[in-house]
């Protein structure tokens, strides 16, 4: 027993010892070595802690996922800021080089990280994360070592889709820290449990413009209809433009015969993203007596915001055409732009949504230009059912081989969606 003790504290004595150089030295055995380096994690060095995570990362593979989630659990933020972005590298290759970790900067005991303004990555629908790693983020998200760890974890989640941490990006509300309360809003849109809609409505009347602006986006994005009253209030009297902007859009998301009006009013303001969200705002509300208005918005409007959400409420409204002048062709052409093909994407995952639509899409699968066949795969991924299969499996044998590899993913996505 002596000997096990005394064993134990040499190898204590041993690890604390190291210096970042040692565990790079180790590292440079291979995977074989992950074991070794992770001991370092017991290191009372902070910059050996934090050199260990960087090498695990590294060296890759599944066998550093138990040693990085012991990184979230460190004391010390910058080590679990660079073991949270290793987690979400095992899932994204190449996440590392822009996450967060990338911009630590260590003085004395105090760290400084800048978060990137980008934040719309997710991983694909097929990738399956494990659950212990969503666990222990959302433990992270809860209660890291400093704000800026909370905040990562919570982004992290968004990107990972950890629907089981929703709870948790929910109690990191209540951080009332301006960057955790952002970027959990964040991961609550891109997980998308509608379930969590009405536990963030609260806060679209938040004191700061970008917690606001999330919380408004939230809850369009999650369908609170409990918000609506609250965004016709912002609506009546808006703090500021992006305000007034965010709530139009989120209420259009929502569609309610009750505001048809307020909608129909918006479609002559001098603004035109706020013209775009009334036309789609009313297409979704699909009353007949308003095709008429949202067919001379799409004829004269010469702004592409606008004129592509009439597009979008006409093809909701059943204009199907695929002819040269057809608002539905006008969405599938938009593919092609560099500059609005997102948009265009956006609008054809939900309108896909209706059968008719999703059948409709098909043809141009077939015929359409390389770009278009590239997009169109990618909103079957989300929109497409059964019947996509047999499409999609063609595509993944298109002739082009960047359509294929679309074509392929895309069907990988929609067979770990419809479980198939």
């Amino acid at each position: 027993m002596l000997r096990l003790i005394s064993a134990l504290l040499l190898s204590a004595l041993f690890i604390s010892a190291q210096t970042p150089k040692d565990v790079r030295a180790v590292a440079k055995q291979g995977p074989t070595a992950i074991p070794t380096v992770a001991q370092y994690l017991n290191s009372a060095a902070v910059d050996t802690r934090v050199e260990t995570i960087k090498q695990l990362i590294i060296l890759g593979g599944k066998d550093i996922i138990e040693p990085l989630i012991r990184g979230t659990h460190d004391s010390d933020p910058e080590v679990q800021i660079r073991a949270t972005d290793g987690l979400v590298n095992y899932y994204m290759p190449g996440y590392v080089k822009t996450g967060l970790g990338s911009t630590v900067i260590r003085a004395g005991v105090a760290i400084k990280a800048r978060f990137s303004d980008s934040n719309d990555q997710v991983i694909d629908g097929f990738v399956l994360v494990r659950p212990e790693v969503i666990t222990a983020l959302g433990q992270l998200a809860r209660g890291g070592a400093s704000m800026d760890s909370r905040a990562n974890a919570c982004r992290a989640l968004g990107i990972l889709r950890g629907q089981a941490a929703v709870p948790d990006l929910l109690e990191a509300l209540r951080t009332k820290d301006n960057r955790v309360m952002f970027e959990s809003l964040v991961a609550l849109q891109k997980i998308r449990d509608p379930e969590a809609g009405p536990r963030v409505a609260y806060l679209v009347r938040d004191l700061d413009d970008k917690v606001q602006g999330a919380a408004i986006e939230t809850v369009g994005i999650l369908r609170a209809k409990d918000a609506l009253p609250a965004l016709r209030n912002i609506l009546a009297s808006p703090r500021n433009k992006n305000a007034e902007r965010a709530a139009l859009a989120a209420l259009a998301l929502m569609p309610d015969a009750n505001d048809r009006t307020l909608l129909s009013n918006y479609l002559n303001v001098k603004d035109d993203r706020q013209r775009s969200y009334a036309a789609e705002g009313l297409g979704r509300i699909g009353n007949p007596a308003d095709k008429e208005v949202i067919g001379r918005t799409w004829h004269d409007e010469e702004k592409m915001l606008p004129r592509l959400a009439a597009a979008f409420s006409l093809t909701l409204m059943g204009d199907l055409g695929l002819g040269d002048e057809a608002p539905f062709r006008y969405l599938i052409n938009t593919l092609n732009s560099a500059a609005y093909r997102d948009v265009a994407q956006a609008y054809l995952i939900e309108a896909a949504r209706k059968n008719e639509v999703l059948n409709a899409l098909y043809k141009p699968l077939e015929q359409g230009t390389r770009d278009e066949k590239i997009q169109l795969s990618r909103i079957l991924a989300v929109s497409g059912d059964a019947a996509s299969i047999p499409y999609l499996e063609k595509t993944s044998r298109d002739a082009d081989t960047e359509v294929a590899q679309e074509g392929l993913r895309a069907l990988r996505s929609l067979r770990a969606r419809l479980k198939v």
